[in-house]
């Protein structure tokens, strides 16, 4: 009778593929090397390709193996997410997770939400790290990392967006009553800011004029490489400064900053956690990152 199953032989091909070895993919399953090359010919007479170009030492994908299996390797991490987002909310989740995330944002925000979480479950430690340099998770060795701003191009990660944020531009009382307040994006000239580094804060600003997004350079005449300390900056009277608005929100209620140039810091930022592309996600991991989403959904990344 022929297989009707569609995933039938797609697990064993896709730990083949990745181990470069019907050997050792027997190995890692727990079958035999003969059992592997028996599934895979099944797979191949049933799709009427060939998938791997076969030698003594090693097996290689054909054009048509590699297509296949960015295919397979998607639909299982999928259906291994699903699984394990229904099984986490039930389990003790334990283990150790480690999270980068924005200096200030991560404090006043995140670190109170992540107590929540980890509450339920005393046997999840945490590893935590403050900085508002972009990183790559896979090369810093960490589990989950939250970010603000556009996304740079890695097919080894995977994004969720979460939330978005307002921009806002603002200054301390003292420095517009002593330099002005600027009313166009021409004004910037005549004006100090407070901007981010290289490996910190952006140093351009986001802006919409004329209904057209686009990057500016404002005045740099302060650069900080930390977000928390450019927006004290701010406060402090040494220029212009845009942050997101849970940044400044505080200090904008206790008169500390004034907001200006409303009309054009108009575009949110958006916030996005990211974790390495990997066959199986952590259920430690997924679950974070859910609770993260449904707290947003409330408002509480706002």
């Amino acid at each position: 009778m022929a297989d009707l199953d569609p995933f039938a032989g797609v697990s064993i091909f896709v730990a083949a593929a990745r181990a470069g070895s019907f050997t050792q993919a027997a190995d890692q399953l727990g079958i035999t090397k003969s059992a592997v090359g028996k599934s895979i010919a099944r797979l191949e007479a049933r799709l009427g390709v060939k998938l791997f170009h076969r030698t003594t030492r090693m097996n290689r994908l054909t054009v048509d193996g590699e297509a296949f299996h960015a295919a397979c390797a998607a639909a299982l991490e999928e259906i291994t997410g699903a699984e394990a987002a229904l099984t986490s909310a039930r389990q003790t989740l334990t283990g150790r997770l480690r999270i980068d995330m924005p200096v200030a944002f991560g404090r006043s925000v995140l670190l109170p939400l992540l107590l929540e979480i980890v509450r339920p479950h005393p046997g999840l430690r945490l590893t935590l790290s403050f900085t508002d340099e972009t990183i790559d998770p896979l090369l810093e060795n960490v589990d989950l990392a939250i970010r603000f701003g556009d996304l740079k191009d890695s097919s080894h990660l995977i994004a969720r967006h979460l939330a978005s944020q307002a921009r806002v531009i603002c200054a301390a009382p003292s420095y517009l009553t002593e330099q002005g307040i600027p009313q166009t994006l021409e004004d910037l000239r005549d004006h100090r800011g407070v901007v981010g580094a290289a490996k910190g804060p952006p140093v351009s600003w986001v802006v919409r004029e004329d209904g057209i997004v686009r990057r500016i350079a404002p005045p740099t005449s302060h650069q900080l490489n930390d977000g928390e300390a450019m927006v004290a900056a701010a406060a402090g009277g040494l220029g212009l400064c845009q942050a997101p608005i849970s940044m400044v929100r505080d200090l904008i209620a206790r008169g500390a900053l004034k907001t200006v140039l409303e009309t054009y810091s108009t575009v949110p930022v958006e916030i996005h956690a990211l974790w390495p592309r990997q066959a199986h996600l952590s259920p430690r991991v997924r679950h974070v990152v859910d609770q993260f989403a449904a707290f947003a959904a409330q408002g509480r990344l706002d």
